[in-house]
């Protein structure tokens, strides 16, 4: 229980990596509250499992929604912060519209970034942030350009955020998954490439929900106080 009488904020916590992370946070001792934007019967699902867990309907498109999902913490405090909530229209180049670039950029990119903002007013002393980004920005893909180009904005305002937060010990560090087996993976690749991944991985298989929570549980734990400002690549050896 080593984040006992933490409390953690985590976006995007009904499905895939951010269930995992809030699973995984939760177990280890934290207050989590969570965001959701549609599911809300699985948001609801998810807070009855879990003992002290808030669900908190967020979505990320609306910028005015950053206020809303700090309400359950703004006079308790907040200790960690996870943006996991993103969206990847696959677009070629040829395809992407005015309308796409703004979305894709303010769902992965400015919401974060601002929620970024709102949590170092209310976060104590000590906390931790941790992005999740993508492989996809050292790795290009095609179709992936808008949301490769939005979490490297994300990656570079977690550098900066780093030097900005270090005095008062806080951390932040990117987690760049690599192939994780959620459906948010299986919607946006072929069949063909979902079974080449585990072949040019080195660890020879898709990575799991789990695995990245699990590295996030190391960023935030007691042990990830003296790492702040870095990208960890959690790919089971997809790239090297």
């Amino acid at each position: 229980m080593s984040l006992s009488g933490k409390t953690a904020l985590v976006t995007g916590g009904t499905r895939g990596i951010g269930r995992a992370i809030v699973r995984r946070l939760a177990r280890d001792g934290a207050r989590v509250v969570f965001t959701y934007r549609d599911s809300k019967a699985a948001a609801e699902e998810l807070a009855g499992e879990l003992p002290d867990a808030v669900a908190v309907r967020a979505d990320q498109a609306e910028i005015g929604a950053v206020e809303e999902m700090f309400a359950p913490v703004r006079d308790s405090g907040l200790d960690i912060l996870v943006n996991n909530a993103a969206v990847n229209p696959r677009r070629p180049l040829a395809e992407i519209t005015a309308e796409d670039f703004d979305h894709v950029m303010t769902v992965n990119a400015k919401f974060p970034v601002l929620a970024m903002r709102e949590a170092a007013a209310v976060m104590r002393d000590g906390g931790r942030i941790v992005n999740i980004s993508t492989l996809n920005t050292a790795l290009p893909s095609t179709g992936h350009a808008l949301y490769a180009a939005s979490k490297a904005v994300l990656e570079q305002f977690t550098m900066v955020a780093a030097r900005e937060l270090g005095g008062r010990g806080i951390t932040v560090n990117t987690i760049s998954p690599g192939a994780t087996d959620t459906d948010l993976l299986r919607a946006v690749n072929s069949p063909e490439g979902l079974v080449q991944a585990p072949l040019l991985t080195a660890l020879g298989r898709l990575g799991t929900p789990d695995d990245i929570a699990a590295v996030v549980a190391l960023l935030v734990g007691p042990d990830g106080g003296w790492i702040t400002g870095q990208n960890i690549r959690a790919t089971g050896g997809l790239l090297l």
